[in-house]
């Protein structure tokens, strides 16, 4: 058994943020992660709303994060976690590589994509279909390619791929994009770029070799459209990474971990920060007040509740 005074479940900005505080405050801290270090924002082609910094990638600033809470002595391991115990000198943090013994949580898990849920989806993951255009877009160079959602995800990816790909088509059910006015607008107005507006995806074909074709469908009037495109990238919404905690902890009807303004959930030395938890805005600036605040109540809570 590993033991620890914080252990933080995931290493997007809040739980890195949540480190590096944590660190500053000489708590012995662990932050688990079972991918990529930086969450969904390392996946990110361009952040330029954060303040203070330039326009650059998820991934470089992301990767700071991690250089500095490193060298405030906060480790970071790969580890996916199944579930939260009561143990008899504090919480068990069950890994499937190890259980952590901690006096603290944080859960600052994230968000993933939410899938389409239409037929030749699951077949052609990987083959055509992808929900990570850093990842996945220079397989698509002078070609074109199709994205499907209209907020501000969607269309920051579509000016991504609007470099590599010759064409971008974005097919958003409503008639008016979701996504922030200046994103819009750049949309708009980009000349490899179209917009298919009031129209789903209703299926996706395709052949051995991967996506052919999308099959779409007016949302009201109008006809049946046939998109021949070799890939398609889903940007229909978020949920959260809570499945693991059952009904530990209280969430709302969307799966978000419910917490109070000091990231407080209804379990003592356990907190939620970042994107898995009920909030009117996900982005990284919010996450990393998230976190730098669970990381501050943490070390209240635990200077007035030593073992």
């Amino acid at each position: 058994m590993r033991k620890y005074d914080l252990v933080v479940i995931g290493a997007g900005p809040a739980g890195l943020t949540a480190g590096i505080y944590a660190g500053r405050f000489n708590l012995k801290t662990v932050v688990l992660e079972e991918a990529m270090p930086g969450g969904q924002v390392a996946m990110t082609h361009l952040i330029e709303n954060y303040p203070g910094v330039a326009a650059e990638s998820g991934a470089r600033l992301t990767e700071r994060m991690q250089k500095q809470m490193a060298e405030f002595g906060a480790e970071l391991a790969t580890d996916s976690v199944s579930a939260i115990e009561s143990g008899e000198n504090g919480l068990i943090v069950v890994g499937r590589s190890a259980r952590y013994e901690a006096r603290a949580i944080i859960v600052a898990t994230g968000t993933g994509y939410r899938r389409l849920g239409v037929p030749g989806e699951d077949e052609f993951v990987g083959r055509g279909v992808s929900y990570c255009a850093t990842c996945d877009g220079p397989f698509y160079k002078d070609l074109e390619v199709a994205v499907v959602g209209g907020g501000d995800s969607a269309l920051q990816e579509s000016l991504y791929l609007s470099g590599i790909a010759s064409r971008v088509y974005i097919i958003h059910r409503r008639d008016e994009f979701r996504a922030v006015p200046v994103l819009a607008e750049r949309v708009m107005n980009h000349d490899k770029i179209e917009c298919i507006c009031s129209h789903v995806v209703e299926s996706i074909e395709g052949s051995f070799k991967g996506v052919e074709r999308l099959n779409l469908k007016p949302v009201g009037d109008g006809e049946p459209r046939v998109l021949e495109v070799p890939g398609v990238f889903l940007f229909v919404g978020l949920k959260p990474k809570t499945e693991f905690l059952g009904e530990l902890l209280e969430k709302d009807d969307r799966g978000f971990l419910v917490t109070n303004d000091e990231m407080k959930t209804r379990i003592r030395g356990v907190f939620a920060a970042g994107d898995c938890r009920t909030k009117p805005l996900r982005q990284v600036a919010t996450a990393i007040g998230d976190g730098a605040t669970a990381a501050y109540e943490t070390e209240r809570f635990l200077e007035s509740n030593k073992w």
